[in-house]
């Protein structure tokens, strides 16, 4: 493990999540118990976005500079140790799971996708573009009683057309990522602590293989003990780095399945990375269970994203 030199940016959020680093150096992220999307300037000023209600997850830029949104329509939650932990359990003011595109200039919220052939979206997770103008995102699923909805993956465009079904059934999918060179697509599993891979033969198609699990992905990694996967990115070098809950750390996964490294990072609820800056060494964590966006140096630096703003 290692322990890198933290800064904290910003305090007092609402469990952060989904940060996107601007050109000039602002962070997005979205306050999940609040149903907000803020704006953080380097000096740690916040100012609202948005307020699409719901509770509104991971971030990402599209093709057209606007800010696109998972919401999965609402979280519950239960104190720990003076930390708000989330409920897997629908709670009683869910108002649905969706796709929204944010104005970033106006802070205007339009929803793009519900649904994807008849089946809705139930906990819209994490996102990420490819070079082609498309997302890959997650759907969480919930908790329903007795029930629980399993989760999936869908590609979409970004003009709201067209969604389908990529990726089917998981449980309780999370982050998600691209290898550098787009041909791999990464995504976690939050309660298995599991990281699975795909090859891809084109925009939102998988390539076939004779994997053992239902889904036809393969197990990159899971971590021993009680150790639970939440968002990702991927670095420069085509790491997987992954924010590990309960641990308290992001660990770095190598695409081949090693665990490289465990960066420590002072809360046990680190949802997020993003990387900023003009290498790419600065990674923003959301450090959920204190409610703050922080910073360190990431020597290996990040992977640039599809697209930027």
């Amino acid at each position: 493990m290692s322990t890198p030199e933290i800064t904290d940016v910003t305090g007092g959020l609402d469990f952060p999540e989904g940060p996107v680093v601007l050109a000039d150096g602002t962070v997005v992220v979205t306050e999940l118990f609040a149903g907000r999307i803020t704006k953080v300037a380097p000096d740690g000023t916040k100012t609202t976005l948005a307020e699409p209600g719901g509770s509104p997850n991971g971030l990402a830029i599209g093709p057209d500079g606007a800010l696109y949104v998972c919401n999965s329509g609402g979280w519950g939650y239960h104190e720990v140790m003076g930390m708000k932990v989330p409920d897997s359990r629908q709670p009683p003011h869910y108002s649905g799971g969706r796709i929204e595109r944010v104005d970033l200039a106006t802070g205007e919220v339009s929803v793009l996708y519900t649904a994807c052939d008849g089946n809705e979206l139930v906990g819209p997770n994490d996102l990420v573009f490819d070079a082609h103008g498309g997302f890959y995102f997650t759907d969480h699923g919930k908790d329903r009683g007795r029930v629980r909805t399993l989760g999936a993956i869908y590609y979409a465009t970004a003009d709201g057309s067209s969604i389908r079904e990529v990726v089917f059934p998981l449980e309780s999918p999370n982050g998600i990522g691209l290898s550098p060179d787009g041909t791999r697509l990464y995504a976690a599993e939050t309660h298995t602590g599991r990281l699975w891979a795909w090859t891809l033969a084109g925009p939102g198609e998988l390539v076939g293989g004779a994997s053992a699990a239902a889904h036809g992905g393969d197990m990159l990694c899971g971590l021993p003990g009680m150790q639970l996967f939440d968002s990702l990115a991927v670095d420069a070098q085509g790491n997987v780095v992954v924010a590990t809950l309960v641990t308290g750390a992001l660990s770095v996964i190598s695409p081949a399945g090693e665990l490289l490294d465990q960066i420590v990072c002072g809360d046990p609820l680190v949802t997020n990375v993003a990387f900023g800056g003009a290498d790419l060494r600065t990674a923003y964590v959301t450090l959920s269970g204190t409610g703050r966006l922080a910073r360190f140096v990431y020597e290996r630096g990040g992977l640039r994203l599809a697209h930027t703003a």
